[in-house]
């Protein structure tokens, strides 16, 4: 019996990797480069500087600081007036009568900020917030998630993470976690694969929080 669930943040509680992949577009865009956000949503997971690399490689951009400081000023400015929660997460929430909490590769202060942003902040305990920040090293390696384990004696068999990351997957797998993905955010466009979690390690998807409820019962 599941007891404890460990969300993601961004794309699984808040749809913001869209955000993101729509601040590297725009900035691509006006460097001149001809891309679109499915290419940078593709890139979800992984740590906005791990990005920074494989994009300045791929584009020639020899000037990271310069990319990394434009790129963070203009997702701050899109995700202040645009970020939304995950369709279904609050009703979700609201009927859970599980332990919460949240495992993310973000900074716990754009989490705390975040979650006042689109009204999610009563249902979480701040102590239960577990971010790349208070860990050595970041997903996919599993440290986050074993922390939350770790602090909150949870037991692993009745813990369940969502995920809608392959690098979020693999943290979980990792940590010896169950993980249920989730295909819910802006990012999962309709030509790509849900199977990618699947491929990674999740026991199942869902691209609603409806089917998400339907999983956990059954596990």
């Amino acid at each position: 019996m599941i007891k404890n669930i460990i969300f993601d943040f961004d794309g699984v509680l808040v749809d913001s990797e869209i955000l993101v992949a729509k601040a590297f577009s725009k900035y691509m865009q006006e460097l001149g480069i001809k891309t679109n956000e499915k290419e940078f949503a593709n890139l979800a997971g992984k740590k906005t500087v791990e990005v920074i690399d494989i994009l300045s490689e791929k584009y020639s951009l020899k000037d990271k600081q310069k990319f990394f400081d434009d790129i963070m000023n203009i997702a701050s400015n899109i995700y202040k007036k645009e970020l939304k929660k995950i369709v279904g997460v609050e009703e979700f929430l609201k009927k859970s009568k599980h332990n919460l909490y949240i495992g993310s590769n973000s900074m716990k202060n754009r989490i705390l900020d975040g979650l006042k942003r689109v009204g999610l902040e009563k249902y979480f305990n701040p102590n239960h917030i577990y971010s790349f920040d208070l860990v050595d090293n970041p997903k996919p390696h599993p440290d986050i998630y074993l922390k939350a384990v770790n602090d909150n004696d949870l037991i692993i068999d009745e813990t369940i993470i969502i995920e809608d990351s392959v690098v979020g997957v693999n943290a979980g797998k990792n940590a010896n976690i169950k993980v249920i993905g989730l295909t819910a955010g802006g990012h999962w466009h309709t030509d790509r694969d849900e199977k990618e979690l699947i491929n990674a390690g999740a026991i199942a998807t869902a691209n609603n929080y409806n089917k998400i409820e339907e999983i956990i019962e059954s596990l």
